[in-house]
């Protein structure tokens, strides 16, 4: 056995859950997979709620970080087309299966769905006047194909060929960057 690491058992969560589902995940399974003392994971998360609250937050601060670093910078300092555009990248190389059942776990649980909420609004809102304005009306269609590339593959149980992942992906980055093109 090795100390209990926080973040290694939040990897090793995300890892059970991609395999099993969420339902798989318990103290006995986590400690089994991380190669801890059920006491080490309870060190650092002493119900499974607070784990499971801390897995979302873990995986959303992984998708902020892949976004920032995709765009070269803060959601601030972008604009909607550039936002939406590195959500468009990093959503359709990072998704998984796990990240998909957290996300459809989080639908009731608003506490599990804020930070979820909190990296798509400052990257990928769904545009209020969407209905009014052609290139809002725009961002949210390519938003919409963008999620459904990601959960296409997380509930085909297979990636979609690199060559063919990587056109779907350049087509959205166009149609809402370049519309003309």
């Amino acid at each position: 056995m090795r100390p209990s690491n926080r973040d290694h058992i939040l990897d090793a969560a995300v890892r059970v859950i991609q395999r099993e589902g969420v339902t798989a995940v318990t103290f006995d399974s986590l400690a089994a997979e991380a190669e801890l003392t059920r006491g080490g994971i309870m060190y650092h998360f002493p119900s499974r709620e607070d784990l499971l609250a801390a897995i979302h937050q873990h995986l959303a601060d992984r998708w902020e970080a892949s976004l920032l670093a995709d765009a070269g910078g803060p959601a601030e300092e972008l604009t909607a087309d550039e936002r939406l555009a590195a959500y468009i990248r990093v959503s359709a190389q990072s998704a998984t299966r796990a990240e998909l059942q957290l996300m459809l776990e989080a639908a009731n649980r608003p506490e599990w769905a804020a930070p979820w909420s909190s990296v798509l609004e400052r990257w990928a809102p769904v545009p209020a006047d969407a209905g009014d304005d052609a290139a809002s009306m725009a961002r949210l269609v390519t938003r919409l194909a963008a999620d459904g590339l990601w959960m296409f593959e997380a509930l085909a149980y297979r990636a979609m060929p690199e060559a063919q992942r990587r056109a779907v992906t350049e087509h959205l980055v166009r149609a809402v960057v370049a519309p003309d093109t």
